[in-house]
Order: C-alpha cells, then structure tokens, then sequence
C-alpha cells in the first residue's frame, strides 16, 4: 500500500522555527498527511591548516594538531546534539496543536540534499524565509527552489491561520498549476480567495482560471485586474485587503532565462510580510 505523502517542515531552531511548527501543523491537519520534521547538519569546511613549524618541535606538533582533531569531535557531537533539542522542542510545539505522531529526523548535508532525497515522498515543503527589504533573498534558496517540483511555503511571519488567500496570476504554467492547486486541495476550502493579476491584459487574462475558481462551491472568490509595476501593485494589495497567504509561481513567463535573484519572484519574496507559497 502506498504511503501519503508527507509535509516535510525545515527546523533550524532560528526565531522563525516556532511559526513553520504551527503553520506546518496547520497544514498537515487541514490535508490530512503525516508530518515530518527535519534538520540538517551542513557540512563544515575543513578547519584551516596551521602553520606549526618553527618554535615548537615536531612531537608538540603532532600533539597539538591530536587536540585539534578531538575538539573538531566534539565540535560536531554538540551540534548533533542541539539538533536534536531543537527537533525535540519543535515536536513538543506540533504536537500541542494537536499531531500526535510526526516523525522527526536530523540529516548531514546540505537541506537542498535532503530535499531531494525526500522529494517523492514529500507534498509540500515549508521553510523559514528571513525577509529585509534591504537584502536579496538567498542563493541558498534560489538553489533550493530550483532543484525541487514540490510546493514551498515560505513562512517570514507569526502564525496565523489563514482566512484570505491570494494567487498572483501572470498566465505563465507555474500560475495556472497554482490554481488548479487552490481548485482541487483541501487546504484552501472554505477560505476567501482573491485572484489577481497586474497586466496591461489582466481582464483577459484572468477569464479562464476566473471561470475555474468559480465553479469551487468551497471557496469565496474575488477577482482584481490591476495596471501597473506588479511587484508594487500585489504587496499594496496584500496589505489594504488583509491577505494572510501569497501563492504564485517561482518564475515569471517573462523571465524564464533570467537569474532568479533580481527578478519579479525575488522582489515579491523580498517585500512580502506575509508567507509566499511558491510553486513550479
């Protein structure tokens, strides 16, 4: 018998952990899957080399470099056990929300490793996303974001249970996987639904995922055609229509060949302080 897949919540024990718990557990609940929490250990450096030689003699060398070995032991078995109180923490806070039965487990390696590992049993990943508008979103998460199919939801706030969602439709796949996604899954019945699009040719564009979304009995739909910069345009949005969850596609249709850091996607990443739910 097949597994369901799973939601698989990235914990770094960084002040952020507390709200992917509870949005993790939000989620999980509301879709019916198993949850899985994750930590990784990247892998360090080789510690620079030292230049031992001259006023000590070639046993105190060799000692010396004994102690630092061991400290490099140690060093690691401290950070496993952190880890390990960070995952215990973060089970203790999903199962306060009411799961029982999450699995937790700490990995070495870089989190893109792992993700890809996990990807074919995972339906859906959630991440922590520091947000400053006066710093460019990660190559660690571009990198991430490129490697993986599976939908990213990235948390940058306090939890809250979302009420009012919005999808940032462009007309590109990755828009049209989003509402096909907002259609068919559980997680967003019974939500209101705003579906919006910044284009010269909004209206038009918007006229088939509007006829999609509007046979969903589940959802209250709201439907804006807005001109302008659209990055501006969707945060101003967000903020004067109390949206609690932003899902749009990773790329933009116009930017396909582009860099990931310094376009649309980055910038919406960078000024949203609401999480953004990514998608391929």
């Amino acid at each position: 018998m097949t597994q369901p897949q799973q939601v698989l919540a990235c914990i770094d024990g960084s002040a952020i952990s507390s709200a992917i718990c509870d949005y993790s557990a939000w989620v999980a609940q509301r879709i019916n899957a198993p949850l899985k929490l994750l930590h990784t250990l990247e892998h360090q450096e080789k510690p620079a080399s030292f230049d031992l030689t001259g006023s000590i003699g070639l046993g105190s060398q060799e000692h010396l470099l004994d102690e630092l070995t061991e400290l490099e032991q140690q060093r690691s078995k401290l950070l496993q056990k952190k880890g390990q109180l960070i995952l215990d923490a973060a089970k203790d806070r999903i199962q306060q929300a009411g799961i029982d039965d999450c699995v937790c487990q700490q990995r070495h390696g870089s989190l893109t490793e792992s993700l890809i590992d996990f990807e074919t049993e995972t339906r859906l990943v959630i991440v922590g996303l520091r947000s400053d508008p006066k710093e460019k979103v990660s190559t660690h998460l571009e990198i991430m974001v490129r490697a993986i199919h599976r939908p990213i939801l990235l948390v940058n706030s306090d939890f809250k249970a979302p009420k009012t969602i919005m999808i940032a439709y462009d007309g590109s796949d990755a828009a049209n996987k989003a509402v096909d996604m907002v259609a068919t899954s559980p997680l967003y019945k019974g939500l209101n639904c705003h579906l919006v699009c910044v284009a010269d040719n909004a209206a038009n564009l918007l006229e088939a995922p509007s006829k999609k979304l509007e046979n969903c009995a589940d959802i209250n739909l709201t439907i804006s055609a807005l001109s302008g910069k659209a990055e501006n345009e969707l945060c101003a949005y967000q903020e004067s229509n109390d949206i609690d969850l932003t899902v749009m596609g990773a790329f933009s249709h116009t930017r396909l060949r582009e860099i990931f850091l310094g376009s649309f996607t980055e910038k919406m990443l960078t000024h949203s302080k609401k999480p953004v739910l990514l998608l391929r």
